[in-house]
């Protein structure tokens, strides 16, 4: 179930929200694993039976890491387990396909990948005894199942919500940012993300131009970016209505000046996630410039194969630690003297060569190799052709879209809330009232509205 369906927006949302507010506050933690569980089971009945599995068998050992003499061992069975389900669903098909077995058809468990990370941070902090094991296993099957962050994230740690899970407040200014965020997410999943995307479809299977390939990647760029911040913003504000408050996973990165700095600004829980349980535990810059590049290596490896299993995800991965380990060597101290604009650009090119490549899972290599070269008007079918017209047709809203994806709109906001308390109020109340209304009328009349970040 999407967020930004309307049987979630209209029936599913206000009902859960109705049943857990009623509930008295020693009942919240079960009345949310119930309705998690249902959202769950609404897109991935068959599966519901895994993520039971995990939660049980991983609130088992956090009790034997926290319990035994040995907590390395279990800490091993915990992550062997746990990684061994996630490469089973996720990659058997792939490896069997590569090396000609015969393959499964299994259809992948929505949010595996989010899900089994939240669920082997908590093992890993039991052990390094950052926290406690948890007593309550409602109260570690509502944190492993939360519906907020179940599906897409951010991926939140349990240190983060650990005391969350005891005591939350729920104070009216918490809950109007709470609906603030939410509803900026929203109009961000359904007014930009979706309507890019279509006309990012719309440039595919026809005639390559050098600009038909280079608006394909803006348009693609700006859809992956306002699809999955939208759905991380709702999350976050969906987190702070129920008394959660889950951290930030965006922070503008198309303004970055340089690679590494747009790793810290897109998906940021994720690359916290590796850096904390593969980057740092494998030595990070602590053991000399050559394993330092070999952790390097093995995390962004690592991080392209955990958004999917097919060969362009491990080359995307590959592509961003050749560019981070430039930087690191000698490129970054260049970078340093260049003035600002002409960093900004170098960024935005080579961020929108690495979606040319995370796009092209579903595309032949021959295609894909089209594609790149066209980029550079090399073996494509004319310059401008009709990408000249969809560009013209489609300025309006790349305009909207790149202000939206500044620290612009939000600094013109907090002035206002500064500024003009009262009249800042019924500000934010009214675009929240707008986006509802805009988002609904979207999506009444169009029936275009994916959602990338399923699938990993």
């Amino acid at each position: 179930m999407l967020f930004s369906s309307l049987e979630f927006l209209y029936l599913f949302l206000p009902l859960s929200l109705l049943l857990y507010f009623l509930s008295p506050k020693a009942c919240r933690n079960a009345v949310l694993l119930v309705v998690s569980l249902l959202f769950y089971a609404f897109g991935e009945p068959i599966y519901l039976f895994l993520m039971l599995f995990t939660i049980v068998s991983d609130y088992l050992f956090g009790h034997l890491i926290a319990r035994s003499d040995n907590p390395k061992r279990w800490l091993v069975f915990a992550v062997i387990l746990n990684l061994t389900l996630l490469g089973f669903f996720k990659y058997y098909d792939f490896l069997a396909s590569a090396l000609s077995l015969p393959t499964l058809g299994l259809a992948l468990p929505i949010g595996i990948s989010f899900y089994t990370f939240q669920a082997l941070s908590y093992v890993i902090d039991v052990y390094r005894r950052e926290v406690s094991a948890q007593k309550s296993l409602v109260a570690f099957g509502t944190y492993v199942t939360l519906f907020p962050q179940l599906i897409a994230g951010p991926i939140v740690r349990y240190c983060d919500v650990d005391q969350q899970l005891k005591e939350r407040s729920y104070p009216p200014s918490r809950v109007a940012r709470g609906i603030a965020a939410f509803s900026a997410g929203l109009a961000k999943k359904v007014l930009f993300a979706n309507p890019a995307g279509e006309l990012a479809e719309g440039l595919l299977g026809g005639e390559i131009t050098l600009l038909g390939g280079w608006l394909y990647l803006v348009l693609y760029a700006f859809q992956i970016y306002f699809d999955f911040s939208g759905y991380s913003d709702m999350a976050v504000g969906l987190g702070r209505v129920l008394g959660f408050d889950f951290p930030e996973n965006f922070r503008y990165p198309y303004v970055s000046r340089s690679i590494t700095d747009f790793w810290r600004r897109w998906h940021i829980t994720l690359s916290s996630w590796f850096r904390e349980y593969v980057y740092i535990p494998l030595g990070g810059n602590r053991r000399g410039r050559w394993r330092t590049y070999r952790n390097l290596l093995i995390t962004w490896a690592l991080t392209g194969i955990w958004h999917g299993a097919a060969w362009n995800f491990l080359l995307w991965g590959l592509y961003f630690f050749f560019l981070l380990a430039m930087e690191k060597a000698f490129l970054g101290k260049v970078l340093e003297r260049v003035p600002r604009a002409l960093r900004h650009l170098y960024s935005l090119f080579f961020i929108l060569l690495g979606w040319m490549i995370f796009s092209s899972d579903s595309v032949s290599l021959s295609e894909g190799l089209a594609r790149a070269a066209a980029l550079f008007g090399v073996g494509c079918d004319g310059l401008v052709g009709g990408a000249g017209y969809e560009l013209i047709r489609s300025l309006p809203l790349l305009a909207l879209m790149a202000v939206g994806a500044t620290p612009l709109p939000k600094r013109v906001y907090l002035w206002l809330i500064q500024k003009y308390p009262r009249g800042g109020r019924y500000v934010r109340n009214a675009l929240c009232v707008a986006a509802w209304l805009l988002c609904t009328a979207y999506l009444v009349d169009s029936g275009y509205n994916p959602f990338l970040y399923f699938r990993f």
